[in-house]
């Protein structure tokens, strides 16, 4: 099992590093600097010059992410019987790993248009949760859903669901549809496209912040074990942070460092929940088992 957390964790590691460097290529407008797949202009090492170095770095990155996932995935069926969450999560990583990159290949054919941008970012994030959960259940065995466990998933959900419209507004080019707050340049009614996805963009993430709020509340009104409690206030302190680089994405009008951080905080956003739910499962588990001993 400690190999199996071990590889879990490295994995995790390298896919968030791939999901960061591909924000940052996208972002510095380099994504179609390889306009082929898997090759960049038919060839293996291309010329790195004119921000190619960004897309096929990350796209070496990707590849780095294969032995690890077969490592993993080797490891975790190996120790499959120890829980009863290893085999689906197995399943889980290996699905999503394959949808991964052929989404991967479908983006670069799309030029990086806005649906294919979004549904490449998300499937990141689930894999890298999923990869996540894979270490966690290689420490103990989760419980079944209950309602601590469901209000920190909701909470993770509503998050992943705000940073794939936030993905949206970026890779669409409507960061900047909206320069006023709480409303969107004067319209309450009518709005255009991009106004609209923004304007659902800022609902969505004042809805993260109220779940986040409710977790943290709930964890520290109950008597909920140190990791869950110390994994929600880390998340609840980064909506706050991803709020404060919203505001200052607008006012200073997208600065590349201040988008590549503000999509990095949203996915920690998102794994801090992930987290903390499956601590909360684990834990139900081990109070289960102790009030059984007694």
């Amino acid at each position: 099992m400690k190999v199996l957390r071990r590889l879990s964790a490295a994995a995790v590691l390298v896919a968030l590093g791939t999901v960061l460097l591909g924000s940052w290529t996208r972002i510095n407008g380099a994504g179609m600097t390889c306009p082929d797949w898997p090759l960049c202009h038919g060839m293996l090492v291309p010329s790195l010059a004119d921000g190619t170095v960004w897309e096929w770095t990350h796209r070496l990155f990707a590849f780095m992410v294969a032995p690890l996932v077969v490592a993993v995935m080797i490891a975790a069926w190996r120790v499959r019987n120890v829980s009863a969450f290893i085999s689906p999560t197995l399943a889980v990583i290996g699905v999503l790993f394959l949808v991964q990159v052929l989404l991967g290949a479908w983006t670069v054919k799309l030029s990086n248009s806005p649906i294919s941008v979004v549904l490449h970012w998300g499937t990141a994030m689930a894999f890298i949760a999923a990869l996540c959960s894979m270490a966690l259940f290689a420490t103990d065995e989760p419980a079944k859903l209950n309602s601590q466990v469901g209000l920190l998933a909701g909470t993770a959900l509503i998050s992943f669901v705000t940073m794939c419209i936030g993905a949206y507004v970026s890779s669409s080019g409507a960061g900047l549809a909206c320069l006023t707050l709480p409303g969107c340049a004067g319209n309450v009614v009518v709005m255009n496209s991009g106004q609209f996805v923004q304007m659902l963009h800022r609902t969505l993430a004042g809805a993260t912040l109220l779940c986040a709020t409710l977790s943290f509340a709930y964890c520290w009104m109950r008597d909920v074990g140190p990791r869950v409690r110390t994994s929600v206030t880390v998340g609840l302190a980064l909506v706050f942070v991803q709020v404060l680089l919203g505001l200052l994405n607008v006012a200073l009008r997208l600065p590349m460092d201040l988008r590549e951080a503000h999509a990095f905080n949203a996915a920690l956003v998102f794994l801090s929940f992930v987290i903390a739910a499956i601590f909360a499962a684990m834990d139900t588990v081990r109070d289960k088992r102790l009030l059984r001993a007694r």
